[in-house]
């Protein structure tokens, strides 16, 4: 059938929506949804060892967020900028969202920290995005953790005392504008226990970019654009799951990231799972044929999201409602410091 916008809405109290990250990662809270049983059971994450088998695998998002937020002056005028980093085109170059966009044109020279770090807009895109070229002495990256700040999504007001927070454990690939969420419920020594308990660790890199900013504003959901985001699954981690596949194990991902990476290239391989890298615009709706995941560790998502709609791609978009809905009552946290869920 054919959905629209206001199918996928809730209403949530302000007060759900997390402002800070809880003090011990894996103590957040774990919806557990059976999505065939049509079950749901209150747990902590932690319980996540008890739903996974030995012979799962786990896949990993270990794309780092950049400190990609900059407030720079204007040169010719002494305006102030804000410019957020979206991914990196080639050499100094970078895909940025810029404000004030309509006083930011070709030519456009602005600079950060008095002078450590200028770029120049070498091309006006629509929505705010420009494409600049940054100027620098040294180290690109060192200057930018210097000057950058962490990026958090406009629903958290409060500010952020341990920007590690905004990462997961295992991020080390350098290149999201925001964090994959789901992962930030995960501590090292969970991950041991997961591994100790015969589960395959698996990472894959997704860079999370401008969609995650974006509101779906298409009353028909089908008209609805996703922005690209560069994936990569490399062959060691390939080999891995298709070994698991093979043995009869679950292939669990953690976030809809994973979830997108692995369901990119299933989809691009009728199926297969190969070693592959490239740019993904997929989106996952109902109706959509799953080709990878079997079950998965999410957040609760912002209404009206096309992350919302990739969560009812598997379980029906009823059930999804309804789950959130019991976790409204039970007063879980809610989006990116919030709690979590395992749907299987």
């Amino acid at each position: 059938m054919g959905y629209t916008l206001d199918d996928f809405d809730y209403d949530l109290p302000q007060e759900l929506i997390a402002q800070t990250p809880i003090k011990q990662r894996d103590t957040s809270r774990l919806l557990v949804l059976d999505h065939q049983a049509h079950t749901l059971e209150d747990k902590h994450f932690y319980d996540i060892l008890d739903e996974l088998h030995p012979g799962d695998a786990v896949v990993m998002n270990d794309s780092r967020v950049l400190p990609a937020r900059l407030y720079g002056i204007r040169e010719e005028t002494g305006g102030h900028v804000e410019v957020l980093l979206l991914h990196n085109v080639e050499g100094d170059v970078w895909e940025t969202l810029m404000k004030p966009a309509k006083r930011l044109h070709v030519g456009t020279v602005v600079n950060f920290g008095d002078g450590q770090l200028t770029a120049t807009i070498t091309e006006e895109r629509d929505e705010g995005i420009r494409l600049i070229e940054f100027h620098y002495t040294g180290i690109f990256m060192e200057i930018l953790e210097r000057l950058g700040e962490t990026p958090l999504p406009p629903y958290i007001k409060a500010k952020l005392d341990d920007p590690d927070r905004y990462q997961t454990v295992y991020a080390k690939e350098n290149g999201s504008a925001a964090a994959p969420t789901a992962g930030l419920h995960w501590t090292q020594a969970l991950l041991d226990k997961v591994a100790a308990k015969g589960v395959k660790l698996v990472y894959v890199t997704l860079h999370v970019g401008l969609g995650t900013f974006r509101p779906v504003e298409e009353a028909n959901i089908e008209d609805h654009k996703m922005h690209s985001e560069f994936y990569r699954l490399d062959a060691a981690a390939a080999k891995t799951l298709n070994e698991v596949r093979a043995n009869g194990g679950r292939i669990v991902a953690t976030g809809t990231t994973s979830i997108r990476t692995l369901e990119t290239i299933g989809s691009k391989f009728h199926g297969e799972i190969r070693p592959d890298s490239g740019w993904t615009d997929i989106f996952i709706k109902p109706g959509y044929h799953w080709q990878v995941v079997n079950a998965f560790i999410t957040n609760f998502h912002l209404p009206k999201s096309t992350l919302v709609m990739l969560v009812a791609a598997f379980t029906g978009r009823d059930q999804i409602l309804n789950a959130y809905q019991h976790a409204i009552e039970e007063r879980y946290r809610f989006f990116s410091f919030g709690d979590a869920m395992f749907i299987k």
